[in-house]
């Protein structure tokens, strides 16, 4: 329990789940309903990560107006939601027990760019929930990562935390917060010139020791 001052922010698509497939299914329904527009599995991977208001910006027709867009994607948020509460996606491998093991000795906690439900949907299917002490998303804050990290660091006082993510942006956004940058390789986006990477999940443990 020494470290228990400690924590480990996630980033949650790329990283700990891939949940691209089961949200196109979803978001696809919705689309199609109103232009006739399908979203592929490759197409959803590349725009995971980003905050909801730029994927509906380079998702939806250029004619669509603000008022549309909101409730389209209010209406694809909503479907996903209930996807995936009844199907769940894809966990990465080992990712249930090594939560399990990091949760006996750091304080565990998830930030992403999602809207509201996404990490408690997370939670919920997996029952994860006593695994994590906080979150914080875009969907709450309408700030960009790095902010919500800074955010959720003011209302947990550690004495240090390093946040593990799978792009550029989270390495962008844990750099604005401060804090170190563990790359998850096996995740979405190639980041080189990462300093700390894993390409598979069993090793984090053993890098969030080398830097905490």
């Amino acid at each position: 329990m020494q470290n228990r001052r400690k924590g480990i922010i996630f980033d949650l698509d790329g990283t700990l789940w891939d949940s691209s497939e089961e949200v196109a299914i979803a978001w696809s329904g919705v689309l199609k309903r109103h232009f006739k527009l399908e979203i592929s599995n490759e197409e959803m991977k590349s725009l995971m990560g980003k905050t909801m208001d730029d994927i509906f910006r380079r998702l939806l027709p250029p004619s669509t107006s603000n008022a549309q867009a909101m409730q389209i994607a209010a209406e694809c948020c909503n479907a996903e939601q209930e996807y995936l509460r009844q199907h769940g996606a894809r966990l990465f491998p080992h990712v249930p027990e090594v939560l399990e093991k990091l949760s006996r000795t750091y304080q565990l906690f998830i930030v992403s760019n999602c809207d509201k439900g996404y990490i408690e949907t997370f939670l919920y299917y997996y029952k994860f929930e006593p695994l994590f002490s906080d979150t914080e998303c875009f969907g709450h804050t309408g700030k960009q990562k790095g902010s919500s990290i800074r955010l959720l660091l003011g209302r947990n006082p550690l004495q240090k935390a390093v946040y593990v993510g799978d792009t550029h942006l989270d390495m962008a956004a844990a750099k604005f917060a401060g804090i170190p940058f563990i790359h998850a390789d096996y995740g979405f986006e190639k980041v080189p010139e990462a300093s700390c990477s894993i390409s598979s999940f069993d090793e984090l443990p053993k890098a969030v020791s080398e830097i905490l």
